[in-house]
């Protein structure tokens, strides 16, 4: 997922960033970007298929700038309609905390049963801290120690209708309601991938203009036709789009769901 954000992309969007550093949004868009990508993996949702919204928890109020400065490249990137920010106080998110041993068995060596102790013993306040401020101090055994953010491994329980990623003290929660206009915009950027590839097929130009005939036969397709031709036409170069009973010499596109019967002709 990361490599498809262009730099151009980015380009544009540095005159917004007058005030914010730009290599720091840059890197919470890449996160953010790749964790809505590895949710729609984990729920088996493709890219093509719009989502409604993602929700991200805002500790910090610069980060919520840095954020909206490359919202509409982020939405983008990861085909989603909204990005909402919550105050992580708001209890839609249980956070769950434990130790990283591997790192802190090196640093600590014999103290680290009394820090795990510490650690287990966390409410969601002392995760929010530690979020925020990239440390905490532990009192351990008589003194004090500070823990840094990648010594511990933080996670997101998922809540009904949500799936719930955490990287680099960024936590994304993507909607994965799917209702049926979305379902209706994902079988349309479908339809003009297959299209667009049967284009190619036929050797034709960028600019050439075609006409499409569609077979009448499934509702989603039909639905999806009626609320969405106009971006079906536009984005193909179709001058006319219609569904038909039965076709003669079409072709089958294999879509994810079903197979549709299709003639593109040159107009």
């Amino acid at each position: 997922g990361k490599e498809s954000i262009h730099l151009t992309d980015w380009k544009k969007a540095d005159n917004a960033l007058i005030n914010t550093d730009l290599e720091e949004s840059m890197e919470l868009a890449q996160t953010i970007s790749s964790l809505v990508h590895s949710l729609r993996k984990k729920e088996k949702v493709k890219v093509r298929q719009p989502l409604q919204r993602i929700l991200i928890p805002i500790l910090k109020e610069k980060t919520k700038a840095q954020i909206e400065h490359l919202a509409e490249l982020i939405k983008s990137e990861v085909n989603i309609k909204d990005i909402e920010f919550i105050d992580d106080a708001s209890g839609i998110l249980v956070k769950n905390v434990k130790p990283n041993l591997p790192v802190l068995g090196k640093k600590l060596g014999p103290k680290m049963r009394f820090v795990v102790a510490a650690i287990n013993g966390w409410g969601q306040s002392e995760i929010a801290e530690i979020e925020r401020e990239g440390k905490i101090a532990v009192d351990v055994d008589g003194e004090t120690l500070e823990l840094l953010l990648e010594e511990v491994l933080i996670t997101s329980q998922d809540i009904p209708g949500w799936s719930v990623a955490s990287d680099l003290g960024v936590t994304v929660a993507l909607d994965v309601t799917i209702s049926e206009e979305l379902k209706q915009e994902g079988v349309a950027r479908d339809l003009v991938n297959r299209i667009q590839n049967l284009r190619k097929d036929m050797g034709l130009e960028v600019q050439d203009k075609i006409n499409i005939s569609l077979e009448d036969s499934f509702d989603l397709v039909n639905a999806s036709v009626k609320s969405f031709g106009e971006y079906i036409q536009s984005e193909t170069q179709a001058l006319t789009l219609t569904l038909v009973k039965e076709l003669k010499d079409s072709t089958n596109l294999e879509m994810d769901d079903f197979e549709i019967a299709v003639k593109v002709e040159k107009a």
